[in-house]
């Protein structure tokens, strides 16, 4: 296999909305040089003073809502002669499966558009997953049958953001809009665990190649500060039929929680890209970045079952400093 990463010894790996994954890219370049491959790191976002600028190339461009993204795309794959795309944020998900089919020669391992439009509307995705026989929280279909406690997702958002925990009728005053339109309503389990599951499918040959549950212990807006993998079949059995059940493929994170009254696992969200505490899983033996590269060349990935439980990791906040726009 080697002989044939030869064959590409370059290869340039943009990512979209990848900001503050430095140590991705970091994981990245090392599993290439591990290949004998040359990895180059280039990074499409709306400010060229990002962390990122420290592992690679911030080309700045317009917001993933733009009429003209897709042509902005166009323009950098060919500029810089790109070879894989890696989307890092919820908008950029489905401007990469766009991608995905107007440039058949770049590897974009990601679920088609269809796919990831129905994965950031939570009360769709919700009442897919209820279809399909998915696990999920008891969802209330109308604000006026509702039971307190209850959970108000937004429709459309991610990173935690808008979430009202409603305890009572008054609580719902904080919610904007009309309930039934704007938030996905749900139970409120309060005793529980929450565990993120890193994931990757064989866009070839369909076959899960890892699925890892971590303990979320610590967060904060949203990412994950402080998480530990943990081997559980019956999650990670689950998380395999739910892979399944929704034809994804690529790299997934999936949500689920633990309901601590009786031990049964929930599913809460669908991401189809890496998450920021994949680091964990890949530490653990899940090498997320070699099976990506593997993929990019047209080789079934190796899969990565036999991980190790119990790896601890923990973030802290590390600066980037410029000067005139340059790192310093």
């Amino acid at each position: 296999m080697d002989e044939c990463f030869q064959c590409r010894r370059n290869t340039n790996i943009l990512f979209l909305g990848g900001a503050k994954r430095v140590s991705m890219a970091e994981q990245l370049v090392k599993a290439g040089k591990d290949l004998g491959m040359v990895v180059s790191i280039f990074s499409h976002e709306l400010n060229e003073c990002e962390p990122i600028a420290s592992v690679g190339k911030v080309i700045v461009g317009s917001k993933y809502t733009s009429p003209n993204i897709d042509d902005e795309l166009d323009e950098i794959i060919a500029t810089h002669d790109i070879h894989i795309v890696l989307p890092f944020i919820d908008p950029a998900i489905e401007v990469a499966a766009r991608c995905q089919v107007r440039h058949p020669e770049v590897f974009v391992p990601v679920p088609s558009a269809d796919v990831a439009r129905s994965m950031f509307d939570k009360i769709s995705s919700a009442q897919l997953f209820e279809q399909l026989g998915i696990p999920v929280p008891k969802t209330y279909t109308a604000a006026g049958d509702l039971q307190y406690p209850a959970i108000l997702k937004p429709r459309h958002g991610s990173a935690s953001k808008g979430i009202i925990v409603a305890y009572n009728h008054d609580d719902l005053k904080q919610a904007s809009g009309n309930i039934d339109e704007n938030y996905l309503v749900q139970q409120y389990i309060a005793e529980r665990e929450e565990y993120t599951i890193d994931c990757y499918v064989g866009t070839q040959d369909g076959e899960v190649k890892c699925a890892v549950p971590r303990l979320r212990i610590a967060t904060a807006g949203g990412e994950v500060t402080k998480t530990e993998t943990r081997h559980i079949p019956q999650l990670e059995a689950t998380a395999r039929d739910t892979l399944k059940l929704l034809k994804l493929k690529g790299a997934v994170t999936l949500q689920f929680m633990r309901d601590l009254q009786n031990s049964r696992f929930l599913l809460m969200e669908v991401n189809p890209r890496l998450g920021g505490g994949v680091i964990c899983s890949i530490y653990a033996g899940a090498n997320i970045p070699r099976m990506i590269l593997e993929e990019s060349i047209g080789f079934n990935a190796v899969p990565a079952h036999d991980w190790n439980e119990g790896v601890l990791m923990t973030r802290y906040m590390k600066e980037v400093v410029f000067f005139n726009n340059n790192i310093i």
